[in-house]
């Protein structure tokens, strides 16, 4: 069924990071992705998978924290030599993605001249097309050397970079002071960023043109404190270590789950790998439907999701599923 807009949305995913103090985040959420050769900004920070620098807090938080460590002894290199700031870097990428909706999370940001920590979003398509064609959209960024200043923001082919296009929210005072809530609020060729509840900017096509806006699919989550860098800027004296991002928690809201089920059996005899083939002629709809699904046949327009059952006492190895 047509999608209502925000107003009907309801949560659909949601990590309110709730677990004992020092466990990792979420396996079938989080990837700890890890390395030190700068990410595209010349950022100074490894990215390391050790619960020192991101773990659970035990309070319902994520934390994230960035080290100094002593380049004379450390064995981890990064693009500049032996590092000298370890810190995290978590993605749901293969694990948990999403198109349109209400992206929203609870965060404290961390202070300094130099820090850089984030929230934010990349196309599921990246590993294919690269970036920016793949599209970023940022849910929450700060700066340590704006201390007032919060950003929000989109990349793409054309406008990344230095020349995104984004939004600044200015507290008046210094944004790591309190618990703030990001918002945006993600729709068919229009993105809107709050916090606090307070929008402080929209994005359209109109706004990107004439370059191609390329925020009409899947979605994967991203969060991380990063140090130095094109934009993060130069480490101050007023910088000190260690600084942590806490987060309460990331949620996702989306119009209900009204998909229209169709369901087809299978048997399969013998041993070793096979190829299964089912036509689509042989897809009856279910019995069991969501509540508002169409009835209109299986149209073959748009496939939201599949699943797979397996009746009897044996198990089965799946290569892959391709739909054609």
């Amino acid at each position: 069924a047509a999608d209502t807009g925000p107003d009907s949305w309801e949560l659909a995913w949601s990590d309110e990071f709730d677990g004992a103090a020092g466990e990792r985040a979420n396996p079938e959420n989080w990837t700890y992705e890890t390395g030190g050769w700068g990410w595209g900004n010349d950022e100074l920070q490894y990215y390391t998978d050790s619960t020192d620098n991101a773990a659970l807090d035990g309070d319902g938080n994520l934390t994230i924290t960035v080290e100094e460590i002593d380049p004379a002894t450390t064995e981890l290199q990064c693009w500049y030599g032996p590092c000298e700031y370890t810190s995290a870097r978590l993605i749901t990428e293969n694990k948990q993605e999403f198109e349109y909706g209400r992206m929203e999370t609870r965060v404290k940001v961390p202070q300094g001249s130099g820090i850089w920590p984030a929230v934010w979003t990349l196309g599921n398509d990246f590993r294919d097309v690269g970036w920016p064609q793949t599209g970023e959209i940022d849910i929450m960024e700060f700066v340590g050397r704006l201390p007032n200043e919060i950003f929000g923001t989109i990349h793409g082919p054309g406008y990344s970079g230095g020349q995104s296009f984004g939004g600044i929210y200015d507290f008046g005072a210094p944004v790591y002071d309190e618990w703030h809530t990001f918002e945006v609020e993600w729709t068919p060729e229009r993105i809107d960023w709050y916090v606090d509840g307070i929008q402080y900017h929209t994005a359209s096509p109109e706004d990107i043109a004439p370059n191609e806006w390329v925020f009409d699919h899947p979605f994967t989550l991203l969060t991380n404190v990063a140090v130095g860098g094109n934009f993060g800027g130069q480490l101050g004296d007023d910088l000190e270590f260690p600084q942590s991002l806490l987060v309460d928690y990331i949620r996702v809201y989306q119009a209900p789950d009204t998909a229209e089920r169709f369901t087809a059996d299978v048997t399969v005899r013998g041993k070793g790998w096979q190829k299964i083939t089912v036509p689509f002629d042989e897809f009856d709809r279910a019995r069991q439907q969501p509540a508002g699904a169409p009835n209109d046949g299986l149209t073959l327009s748009d496939v939201q999701g599949y699943s797979l059952g397996l009746r009897g006492s044996t198990s089965v190895q799946i290569d892959r599923v391709t739909v054609e």
